[in-house]
């Protein structure tokens, strides 16, 4: 009959500038695809280069290395008999635009340009692409020589087209344009396409799944028609991580699911469908709406059927529920999968951590565990490149890992680096921790070397600095964490370098940092300390999420009272977690200022504090946060996991100095303070005047 079509989606493990691991990457989809019976593949966006090149997309290698890979796409005997549609940088008329180029059986079919760009949070595409405005509009795009030499083409269609097979139409979406309030899919549907794409680079952030999974199914939903969607997955160079979730969709049910963290490369999702459910679905629903426009969709014909002439016996796919992963597990995988790309391609032999048996390390470390078992997982279920990749990070050939603890002996180092201002509670946990996960872990003491940097300063200045409790002053006390802060960073790059030589060992590790999202916003750690790592798999996570259990945590770097410690990270900041978890959202996502901020908070937080209160509060949040802004601009890459991260690179660009005092800002909180206390006493005088008059009648 000639109606059931079989489609296939992808999620790829693509690296920023590696050409030729893209290229095995996209054959080997396309591969698949072809083994599973589809006539249509789709890839990620900008797939052929990876999406993170950045600044590289102004380089004419990066577009030169692009179309050198697709002629090889072209020609290969791989990709005959199914369309591909794969993502690549294309100039056309001197401008660089973001585009999906689909060829068939050796043609170029069409270039379809991104008409509307991801320029928000960690995104910015009209830097280096400009957006296709003509809508409906197709030009002609003259190939370059290596693309004609194969096609024996000298121009093809480039433009806002979509391409019209003898048995269907197909339109393309890329990433953003799915998440705009005027997608391409509205009017493609009411123009009669039937299947939808979208390659997408989407990024993971905690709790966000949802919203991806809903925006497909709603693009089918009001008008009908089969959605597919492909997207990265790992790290590619950056500091996201690419979540997968491929997935295929018809009229508003989702028909087939991929992974969203998995340490597979290469993910190929497939789903046979029926058009007749498709043209039954908008028969009655539709109909009515699916006028001709004045500017009609510019269809390119190919000479090829999706579908064959007999596909009675073909099942269709059925809707399923759709799993997601809790918060917590989102936190436990996807960091462990970026933690191995970045392990792996660096070229490394493993991690090392300080831990310091607080929250934040704690959880540093239990996600390296988690990375091995997700490796231990792999290699067990056949994954003879996640073996091979273990094999070369733990510099043996014949290794083959047997369980996630003996897994972790060979690739993590923990540490914990005591001073006499740390506790035994501190010091057993972290034991018992690397016990637990199977870390190869250290005891060092840092006294010798605090006392040997404060004696250097002694014998130049002749004055030995104390601590607060001890009768010194705020600058002494605080320069004395700092020095034990920052010993720790330089002890444990030197562990980095050298432990493994020491144990008779190669290569050498990456320091992990764990500060979290909080601690970053206020500032509230020491700049060049266990901060400054090479990177940070928890920077990006707030510390409520981290928080499984109700512990107070701390930083030890104060002498201790009665042997117990004294010093608790949100008395320090003068802010508890929660509370700078809701300051967070409101000065990142709400765009609030201080004044801004004042006004909601009295409000969120009416029932705990007073105004005068959440005055103090706010003011002390932005002194804080100004104060110490210029750390940002050396903070350890971190994992971004969090819509509110005050990450300095390209998500959150601010200035790192500032006026601290907020003159004009914190005058227009204190003058809505004393309003407000006026109003209030005026109320109760009204009353009680009230009270009076009534009393005398």
């Amino acid at each position: 009959m000639g109606r059931k079509v079989t489609l296939a989606t992808c999620s790829l493990n693509q690296w920023a500038l590696d050409f030729d691991g893209n290229l095995e990457r996209i054959l080997k989809s396309i591969e698949i695809a072809k083994a599973h019976g589809a006539k249509y593949r789709l890839g990620p966006e900008l797939e052929i280069c990876g999406y993170g090149c950045a600044d590289h997309f102004y380089e004419s290698d990066t577009l030169l290395h692009s179309f050198q890979v697709l002629r090889k796409l072209v020609e290969s005997p791989i990709t005959q008999d199914i369309i591909c549609d794969v993502g690549m940088p294309i100039m056309h008329h001197n401008v660089r635009y973001n585009c999906r180029v689909l060829f068939l059986n050796s043609k170029i079919l069409l270039i379809r340009p991104k008409m509307l760009m991801a320029n928000s949070g960690v995104y910015r595409e009209m830097r280096w692409f400009s957006p296709w405005k003509q809508s409906r509009q197709v030009e002609e795009y003259f190939l370059p020589r290596i693309i004609q030499e194969v096609t024996g083409q000298d121009t093809v269609p480039f433009g806002d087209c979509v391409l019209s097979t003898k048995d269907t139409c197909i339109g393309t979406e890329m990433c953003a344009e799915l998440w705009n309030p005027n997608s391409p899919h509205i009017q493609m549907g009411l123009d009669g396409v039937e299947i939808f794409t979208n390659s997408s680079a989407s990024h993971h952030e905690l709790r966000k799944a949802d919203q991806r999974v809903n925006l497909v199914k709603s693009a089918t939903i009001k008008s009908g028609g089969i959605y597919l969607y492909a997207n990265l997955r790992g790290c590619d160079g950056d500091r996201v991580y690419y979540d997968g979730c491929a997935m295929v969709a018809i009229n508003g049910d989702i028909v087939a699911q991929g992974a969203q963290f998995s340490l597979n490369d290469v993910e190929v999702i497939t789903a046979t469908l029926d058009l007749e459910d498709v043209r039954s679905y908008r028969g009655e629903l539709c109909q009515p709406n699916m006028v001709i426009e004045p500017k009609r969709c510019h269809r390119v014909k190919v000479d090829f059927s999706l579908s064959s002439g007999d596909d009675i016996h073909l099942p269709t796919h059925q809707p399923i529920t759709w799993h997601f992963n809790s918060p917590e597990e989102e936190i436990s995988l996807g960091p462990a999968c970026w933690l191995w790309d970045y392990l792996r391609r660096s070229e490394q032999a493993g991690f090392l951590l300080p831990l310091s048996g607080g929250v934040d390390s704690s959880s540093t470390a239990c996600i390296v565990h988690s990375m091995c078992v997700l490796l231990c997982q792999a290699v067990e279920g056949g994954n003879s490149q996640v073996l091979e990749d273990v094999r070369r990070v733990v510099g043996d050939d014949s290794y083959r890992p047997e369980h996630p603890r003996e897994l972790c002996g060979h690739i993590f180092t923990t540490c914990y680096m005591a001073s006499e201002n740390s506790s035994e509670d501190t010091c057993s946990r972290a034991k018992g921790l690397a016990n637990q996960i199977g870390s190869t872990h250290m005891n060092i003491n840092i006294d010798m070397a605090v006392k040997g940097i404060l004696g250097i300063f002694s014998v130049v200045t002749g004055r030995w600095p104390q601590f607060r409790v001890n009768g010194g002053s705020h600058r002494e006390n605080l320069a004395l964490q700092n020095v034990q802060a920052r010993v720790r960073m330089v002890l444990a790059y030197l562990f980095a370098q050298l432990g493994l030589w020491a144990r008779g060992k190669p290569g050498g590790l990456l320091v992990l940092g764990s500060a979290n999202v909080d601690e970053s916003l206020t500032g509230y750690f020491t700049k060049y300390d266990c901060s400054s790592a090479d990177i940070n798999p928890i920077g990006g996570i707030s510390k409520t999420d981290l928080k499984t259990v109700n512990e107070a945590s701390y930083a030890e770097l104060e002498p201790l009272t009665d042997g117990q410690v004294s010093q608790t990270d949100e008395a320090d900041m003068g802010l508890t977690y929660s509370e700078l978890s809701v300051i967070g959202r409101l000065r990142k996502i709400s765009k609030c200022g201080p004044f801004s901020m004042f006004c909601k908070l009295i409000h969120t937080w009416k029932d705990a504090l007073s105004p005068a209160e959440v005055a103090q509060k706010v003011k002390h949040f932005f002194r804080m946060y100004s104060v110490n802004r210029h750390k940002m601009t050396t903070v350890t890459p971190s994992y971004h996991a969090e819509s509110y991260s005050p990450d300095d690179n390209r998500f959150d660009l601010r200035p790192f100095l500032y006026n601290t005092r907020w003159t004009w800002q914190f005058r227009c909180i204190d003058n809505q303070v004393a309003l407000r206390q006026g109003l209030h006493c005026h109320r109760i005088l009204r009353l009680n005047g009230g009270g009076r008059r009534g009393s005398q009648i």
